[in-house]
């Protein structure tokens, strides 16, 4: 069991942290008496999250799926000497597009947030972490819909998300040697704007830049991100581990569904 206390006045950076899940996370981390970088392709969304904390916090602006960009976020903590204490792995963005008929830029933006993303901040941002002898935890942000019945459809988005997940596990096996623990959080449908992920969409991925208002109904109708912020504190007191935040019933069968058969095709050679 980890002592929270031990946390306060030390630095948490949350990617994706201009709304959503990373901004709760942000608000979550001031909560424990952290100080927090909001980190986020949009820079207005970022300041708007760090005024909202006030004085504990402080933007960055960086694309996750530039390497060079987090490279410069590490440089300049570096720079100031503050170390963090936790980085917590979340930005993605939501892609609805199917594995076969995926536009191959809005491929490439995808895996480039979703996974690419995930490798490049763990390989920029993680390292300050393991200079520190105090306590330090790594989150990962997957999502419940990596996980389906074997014969659900699954998009674009879903996919990188198990790719996502399998970073989460990597690094939990990499950093177990250091001691330091890691949360993979894979929350259900919540009321969030990653239905309309195009709006921070770089230009060299092209695309829109905004998505119809109209598809974002289920999203809107949701629970609300806050809602996992206990169950997130509860489980970097208990040292990481998994933590599925399901919002739909099905979730728990869908998970048991899948795993019961994936056990049942192993055959064992000889």
């Amino acid at each position: 069991m980890i002592d929270l206390k031990d946390y306060q006045d030390r630095l948490a950076i949350v990617t994706g942290a201009g709304d959503g899940i990373g901004r709760m996370l942000a608000l979550g981390f001031a909560e424990l008496g952290m100080r927090v970088a909001v980190l986020d392709i949009r820079e207005e969304a970022a300041e708007a999250v760090s005024n909202e904390i006030g004085a504990a916090a402080f933007p960055l602006s960086a694309d996750v799926s530039d390497r060079s960009a987090l490279e410069a976020v590490a440089e300049r903590l570096n720079a100031s000497d503050e170390k963090p204490a936790i980085v917590w792995i979340n930005a993605g963005v939501g892609i609805g597009a199917p594995i076969l008929g995926g536009n191959p830029r809005t491929v490439e933006w995808g895996y480039g947030v979703n996974v690419l993303g995930a490798i490049w901040t763990a390989q920029t941002l993680v390292p300050l972490l393991l200079e520190s002898e105090r306590p330090a935890h790594v989150g990962v942000t997957a999502s419940s819909a990596s996980i389906r019945q074997p014969d659900a459809p699954l998009t674009l988005y879903a996919a990188t998300k198990q790719a996502t997940f399998g970073v989460g596990e990597a690094l939990r096996a990499e950093l177990a040697l250091h001691n330091i623990p890691v949360t993979i959080l894979c929350p259900g449908l919540l009321n969030t704007n990653i239905w309309d992920a195009a709006r921070a969409r770089p230009d060299r991925f092209g695309g829109p830049r905004s998505m119809d208002p109209s598809i974002s109904g289920q999203w809107r109708e949701a629970l609300t991100p806050d809602l996992m912020w206990p169950h997130i504190k509860k489980n970097i007191a208990d040292g990481g581990g998994y933590l599925v935040c399901a919002s739909e019933s099905k979730t728990p069968d869908d998970h048991r569904e899948r795993s019961e058969a994936v056990a049942s095709s192993i055959v064992m050679l000889s």
